[in-house]
């Protein structure tokens, strides 16, 4: 059986999307001066044995000022984890030490920089309520998004 050059041009393309949806295992955010997030919505697959974390600040503003990282929590609990975190201060990545609520976070970083960090996948269930934002004081108003978790 021969296949057309179109056809076969079709079916890569369509295995190379299934691919990319297969298996998502990392969260990548840019962050600028503006507190925004270039993402509202991100997709990760739960059977990644682990997770990661990438954030890059695009602005120019020091951690003091302008600081950004990245947090995930289920989303009934992010009001809270916001909340409680402002007694971390920034040596804490304004959280709370030892928040259970937290399953995985960055360190704060100010601009130019860049932070990763890792977790394990089985931590996120296939269709759960996650959501993640950004727990410098005030900036969780604008930078906050979506976890969709598949399979």
């Amino acid at each position: 059986m021969k296949l057309s050059p179109a056809l076969l041009a079709l079916a890569l393309l369509g295995a190379a999307g299934a691919a990319q949806a297969a298996g998502n295992c990392t969260i990548a955010l840019k962050g600028d001066d503006a507190m925004k997030f270039d993402l509202k919505e991100v997709t990760v697959s739960a059977s990644c044995a682990k997770i990661t974390l990438e954030l890059t600040h695009i602005g120019k503003m020091p951690v003091a000022a302008m600081g950004h990282n990245i947090v995930l929590t289920r989303t009934p609990d992010m009001a809270a984890v916001v909340r409680d975190g402002l007694k971390g201060g920034l040596a804490n990545q304004y959280l709370q030490a030892g928040d259970a609520r937290v399953i995985a976070n960055t360190n704060m970083i100010g601009g130019g920089q860049k932070a990763t960090s890792s977790f394990a996948g089985n931590k996120l269930t296939a269709g759960g309520d996650y959501s993640f934002f950004c727990s410098f004081p005030g900036h969780s108003i604008l930078m906050k998004g979506k976890v969709n978790v598949t399979r």
